[in-house]
């Protein structure tokens, strides 16, 4: 044959003809051959038609088992396990065809034929489906459109999600219309893989977020999901972890559904599901798939758990119908796409005769337990009549009280003659393909009405419901049901919420949670937790290993506080304030300071008021005796200072008290180091005289053994001339006078006055808050500055006691009447212990204890001071005056220094006769 003469156009057309013919052709002696013939069930009617289109329902829900023998040719596989309830959408789709044809506002001038094949709910079926429906004839060769017959515009299916990808990838190739009315996969929303995919039914993109949403609603943050083995399951119930997950929910286990028979892994799901303390359960399924283990729930009683249900089998009758199903999946809640009441649907249902079709045939049979074959009848069947009445059934087949799915069907088919009619009816010039044109409803090709079906608005007959696709979605919209029981012991769907993911974020979920009846009849709302909620007070501790819902409730240090409940972490205070008894809120510290007006505070001011007081009435006496012997020695001037000293020292312990301020601060530290300088260099200056008179007593007490041994000497040898020692006259015995110790007492003071001068002006003593010493209090008190500076200062006060007791010491030994020298040393050696021990004590004590401690050190030093130098010299003023003469103030050496038994008069009568003098008395007015 000469092909040169036609163009390469026609030569295309020429080999693809040619090609169907050799494919097609019994006689074809060819090297192409038919590879296998399928074996499909369902309804076709294209004779005298305008338009074909296409649908795919699971009549049946799996293959029957074939042996895998490969010595005989393999056959395609019939199918088992009628579904009435998928019988039921395929009769929706002749139902709605019916109605469309019979109208005459849509297509009035197109008959509408359709091919509707059994998928069997297996991905092999509706792939043979598919390419037989393509191919237009029953021997599917592909590639090819064989035949002359009506176009074909669109498929309707092909029911799960799992076929849908399948066909959709064959029907994408081709760019041919797909209009799904129960794959809900988010896998399925990609236009990139799925370019002619459309649907009537949400994603569950929605539907896992809903889910998801419901499981927040009421706070479960541990539960248990189970997926079908598929994308359905697969793909919804992956999303559903990933929100709940991001929210803080804990999945307890996850569980797949295997597709074919397994009782060991249905047998391992029960016991996961009795394992757990997960109350409630996820579960993403089919009825199909979901039926193996609910009947094992059964055979277990697995109860007290709470279902949550996709829309997939939450209305389904073969698994709410289930003997003594209450029990088990009583309570459940579940989301159901949008139900409908399509007028006529049940007339159309109940009118159908098994006579048409084989499909039909076997429900027939089934459902009134007869059979038409033949073979079956001689075998003991009942035989069918044709006249059986299947308004008495009640099944699932029948009952159109939960149009749900079969609505979305009904929508599927009007979608597509909507499309068709808009083909139709466009206005040639204005068309919206190239060059304005139209495509003709006779010859048009599938991506033509593509493009209607994605443009397209119109309203659902009888529900009012207007449909339109956004990329070939609709909007998710669900009832929220929940499984009651009824007055017959069966299950009802109760309506007790929806989930609009058009709505605002707050109001997408709306839930009325009083009409919800859980488990075995519960009101309250069931608790699923790992671990109970952690209260404000404590944090959430993660346990090593665990789900981060499984965790211990750590009570939160002191200091740091949880005001929410499952707080994650524990909140510090803020400096001045502390957590309380509770953890769980910050209160204010108690602020702490030896106050004037508590009872310490006012028994402190009490003794230092009398001992100052004590020291002015001392002061007073000394005063009415001043001219008295006892008075004037050792400098009154003194005296006077050293009590002007002590009355600085007891009054400066008050001002310790109170809240600290800055004057305060700098008095109480600067009065109590210049009060103790004034005591103390006074009192030095008193015990540098007695020292020095010891030591004269003491050179006369040597000179006088001299004398004595030398008139010894004498007479034992009168013909020996001896030399007396000459015997210290009266101005050895005091070197100083009354105005060197008092410059010893101006200067010492001045130069303690002077440190504290330059402390106060470089850096002061100052009010702070003490923080650090005890937690639940702020302590105020005075920080003393420079820690040079305060060491430095009572360094000096320590310096000047230490002479001052060293003097005092030495000059102990002179005796009178008063013996001024031992009253110094033992109000030193006071003084020192009270100091001493002041030390471990203040250091052992915290806050207002502090300063009581300090006070009562200056106290007791003080008091120590008045009372052993000053109640010997008043005891004699005031109760001994016949003492108080100026013999008695004679100082001399203890009497156990002189030799033999003799006194002082003994001595002074030795050194008369050895020396012819006398020993000078100290004259009091020196």
């Amino acid at each position: 044959m000469d092909l040169t003469g036609l163009s390469s156009k026609g030569r295309l057309l020429l080999v693809l003809c040619v090609s169907c013919y050799l494919f097609t052709s019994t006689d074809a002696e060819g090297s192409c051959k038919l590879k296998a013939k399928f074996n499909l069930r369902g309804y076709k009617e294209v004779l005298k038609k305008t338009v074909v289109i296409g649908g795919m329902f699971p009549v049946h829900q799996r293959l029957v088992s074939t042996d895998s023998n490969t010595t005989i040719p393999p056959e395609s596989s019939d199918c088992e396990g009628f579904n009435f309830r998928t019988f039921r959408w395929a009769q929706t789709m002749l139902f709605a065809l019916n109605e469309i044809n019979n109208r005459t506002d849509l297509l009035p001038l197109t008959e509408l034929g359709y091919v509707i094949y059994d998928s069997c709910f297996t991905i092999s079926k509706a792939v043979e489906g598919t390419l037989t429906f393509l191919t237009g004839q029953d021997e599917a060769v592909p590639n090819y459109r064989c035949g002359d017959g009506p176009p074909l515009s669109a498929l309707v299916g092909a029911g799960g999600s799992d076929l849908s990808i399948a066909t959709a990838r064959i029907l994408g190739l081709y760019y041919f219309p797909q209009m799904s009315y129960a794959s809900s996969c988010s896998v399925l929303e990609s236009r990139f893989q799925y370019p002619t995919f459309l649907r009537t039914i949400p994603s569950d993109e929605h539907q896992s977020v809903a889910m998801a949403k419901l499981v927040l609603h009421f706070g479960w943050t541990w539960v248990g999901t189970i997926a079908a083995e598929d994308d359905y399951g697969k793909y919804g119930i992956k999303r559903f972890k990933e929100v709940v997950e991001e929210a803080g929910v804990c999945i307890s286990f996850s569980e797949t559904l295997p597709k074919v028979s397994n009782p060991e892994a249905i047998e391992r799901i029960v016991q996961a599901v009795l394992d757990s303390t997960a109350k409630i359960i996820v579960v993403f399924s089919s009825d199909v798939d979901l039926s193996p283990l609910v009947g094992e729930l059964l055979r277990n009683n697995v109860t007290n758990r709470t279902w949550i249900a996709s829309e997939a089998w939450v209305t389904s009758a073969a698994i709410s119908r289930h003997p003594d199903i209450l029990p088990v999946l009583g309570g459940t809640i579940g989301f159901a796409v949008k139900r409908a009441e399509i007028p006529g649907l049940e007339e159309h249902l109940l009118s159908i005769t098994p006579y048409n079709d084989t499909l039909t045939e076997e429900f027939w049979g089934i459902v009134f337990n007869c059979s038409m074959n033949y073979t079956q009848i001689l075998r003991g069947k009942r035989r069918c009549t044709g006249e059986e009445m299947l308004d008495k059934l009640n099944n699932t087949y029948s009952d159109v009280s939960q149009l749900r799915i079969t609505y979305n069907v009904y929508k599927a088919v009007y979608a597509v003659a909507h499309a068709l009619h808009n083909l139709e009816h466009c206005e040639e010039g204005s068309g919206p393909f190239e060059n304005d044109t139209c495509a003709d409803i006779n010859k048009f090709e599938p991506w033509q009405l593509m493009y209607y079906l994605k443009n397209l608005r119109f309203t659902v007959p009888h529900t009012g419901e207007e449909i339109y696709f956004n990329n070939g979605d609709v909007d998710g919209f669900y009832e929220i049901l929940n499984w009651q029981s009824d007055s017959d012991g069966g299950i009802t769907y109760t309506h007790i919420g929806y989930y609009n993911s058009t709505a605002p974020p707050d109001e997408k979920l709306t839930i009325d949670n009083t009409s919800i009846i859980w488990n075995n009849d519960i009101l309250e709302t069931p608790r699923s937790v790992c671990s109970e909620r952690c209260q404000p007070g404590t944090r959430m501790g993660i346990r090593q290993g665990e789900p981060v819902c499984c965790f211990d409730c750590i009570p939160c240090a002191d200091g740091e506080v949880s005001n929410t409940t499952d707080a994650r972490g524990c909140i510090q205070c803020d400096e001045d304030y502390w957590s309380n008894a509770n953890h769980d809120e910050c209160v204010p510290k108690t602020i702490e300071f030896l106050d004037f007006t508590e009872p310490l505070g006012i028994t402190l001011i009490a003794i230092a008021a009398f001992g100052a007081l004590a020291t002015i009435v001392v002061a007073i006496i000394f005063l009415i005796h001043l001219n008295t012997p006892l008075a004037k020695v050792n400098d009154p001037l003194l005296t006077f200072s050293l009590l002007l000293g002590l009355v600085i020292t007891f009054l400066c312990s008050i001002v310790f008290l109170g809240e600290p301020q800055m004057w305060s601060c700098m008095t109480s530290q600067v009065a109590l180091a210049v009060g103790f300088a004034l005591v103390l260099s006074s009192l030095m200056g008193k015990s540098a005289l007695l020292m020095l008179r010891a030591r004269a007593v003491k050179a006369v007490k040597n000179a006088t053994k001299a004398a004595k041994a030398a008139a010894a000497a004498a007479e034992q040898s009168p013909d020996t001339a001896v030399i007396a020692p000459a015997i210290p006259q009266k101005n050895d015995v005091d070197p100083i006078h009354p105005r060197h110790q008092r410059a010893i007492m101006i200067v010492c003071t001045l130069i303690q006055a002077v440190a504290c001068t330059v402390w106060l002006i470089l850096m002061p003593p100052h009010p702070v808050k003490n923080t650090a010493a005890q937690n639940i209090k702020i302590i105020l008190e005075c920080d003393t500055g420079n820690i040079i500076f305060i060491c430095s200062i009572f360094a000096y006060d320590i310096l000047l006691a230490l002479l001052t007791f060293a003097f005092a010491f030495v000059g102990r030994k002179l005796e009178d009447h008063f013996n001024e020298g031992k009253s110094v040393t033992f109000g030193m050696l006071v003084f020192f212990i009270v100091w001493i021990s002041f030390v471990p004590a203040y250091l052992s004590t915290r806050g207002k204890f502090m300063v009581a401690v300090q006070i009562f050190a200056i106290l007791a030093s003080s008091f120590g001071l008045l009372a052993c130098v000053f109640i010997p010299k008043c005891y004699v003023l005031l109760v001994k005056p016949e003492r108080n003469k100026e013999e008695m103030m004679i100082p001399r050496a203890k009497s156990r220094d002189v030799v033999a038994n003799g006194s002082s008069a003994s001595l002074a009568t030795i050194s008369s006769s050895a020396n012819a003098t006398a020993v000078s008395t100290v004259s009091l007015d020196d």
